[in-house]
């Protein structure tokens, strides 16, 4: 399909959904979802040097993050890789891993919290377990993030994954009923009711992500970004047995490379832009980050403390409520419990 028809439809689509949603929310909701992996994220891309060295205090930054959310006395959603769960494992050995590809579990240390950090937390995990107030946890792709659509990765090894995560994440204290697919790849739907899980979050419906990692999809993302385009409102779906919440927008790269074409102040733009938008049509501003890409800049929590005071004035205003995504797939079950697919 040429881009110009997957703009047309992709417009369709946006109209459809914002026609058969009209009335539904008393004012627009934003939902903040956070892709919460570490250098699980990596595993196929580069080693933990060169993680280090992207994302200087990717560790405290999920500390951070977490700490203005409560101070906030804001809800999110947080997709977490089920290994970071773990106190630790026997790496690429550990029988959890048996099954899933060999390219991404040989890279995997053995190690505990406190010699493998950026591969384990389970005391993080039990902060925002016990947080007020209370955060949503979901699954992000796995045990392993190994990516759903990735040729090594059949039915059978998706669904090997997807059970060793939340079985991980049981085991320290949380049933998983939301998810998000590693990158956005979706595939095998049919999987994930199986395991409990009743809402995931759909890819972004614009045509700079529906291009994915091509050379027009990343000269679409920064024409974006440079002219502070609003992003586009979304609402929730009933779509393979499951609620779907899809991404209104991702953060946009914020290191130097990126900030020299299209400053920070970009990503403040479009945030409150998502808001307006979200409130004026009723409907959800569904914005997604990875919290280590907050410490991609040394400026990454003064703009996210901007982005957050536009959004605490807009829902103490009584413009938006914010929600995670379960929430809305609660408010929509009980709204239309016979839904069809």
């Amino acid at each position: 399909m040429s881009p110009a028809a997957q703009s047309a439809t992709i417009a369709i689509e946006l109209l459809w959904s914002w026609s058969m949603s009209r009335g539904l929310f008393d004012r627009g909701i934003a939902t903040l979802s956070f892709d919460t992996e570490q250098i699980w994220g990596y595993v196929d891309t580069f080693g933990e040097q060169q993680f280090s060295e992207r994302y200087p205090g990717a560790i405290e930054a999920h500390d951070q993050l977490l700490g203005r959310l409560i101070k906030g006395n804001i809800r999110a959603t947080w997709f977490v890789v089920g290994a970071m769960t773990l106190p630790g494992s026997q790496g690429g050995r550990d029988e959890r891993m048996d099954g899933l590809p060999k390219s991404w579990t040989s890279k995997v240390p053995a190690g505990t919290e406190n010699t493998a950090p950026l591969w384990y937390r389970r005391s993080f995990f039990d902060r925002l377990r016990q947080a007020t107030p209370q955060q949503e946890i979901g699954l992000h792709g796995g045990l392993a993030h190994v990516v759903w659509d990735h040729p090594e990765v059949s039915r059978e090894v998706a669904e090997r994954e997807l059970a060793q995560g939340v079985r991980a994440m049981k085991e320290a204290g949380v049933t998983p009923l939301t998810f998000s697919h590693p990158r956005e790849r979706e595939r095998y739907h049919d999987l994930l009711p199986k395991y409990g899980i009743r809402c995931y979050r759909s890819r972004t419906p614009t045509l700079a992500f529906r291009l994915g990692k091509t050379l027009p999809g990343a000269a679409l993302r920064l024409a974006d970004e440079m002219r502070c385009a609003a992003p586009p409102p979304v609402w929730p779906v009933r779509k393979n047995g499951m609620w779907t919440v899809p991404a209104s927008l991702f953060l946009y790269p914020i290191g130097q490379s990126r900030t020299r074409l299209a400053p920070l102040q970009s990503r403040i733009a479009r945030f409150r832009k998502g808001i307006e938008v979200a409130a004026r049509h009723k409907g959800v501003f569904h914005y997604c980050f990875h919290p280590d890409n907050l410490a991609e800049s040394p400026d990454g929590f003064s703009m996210l403390d901007e982005m957050l005071e536009s959004l605490t004035r807009a829902r103490d205003a009584g413009d938006i409520e914010i929600s995670p995504m379960g929430d809305i797939a609660e408010f929509m079950e009980r709204r239309q419990p016979t839904s069809v697919n």
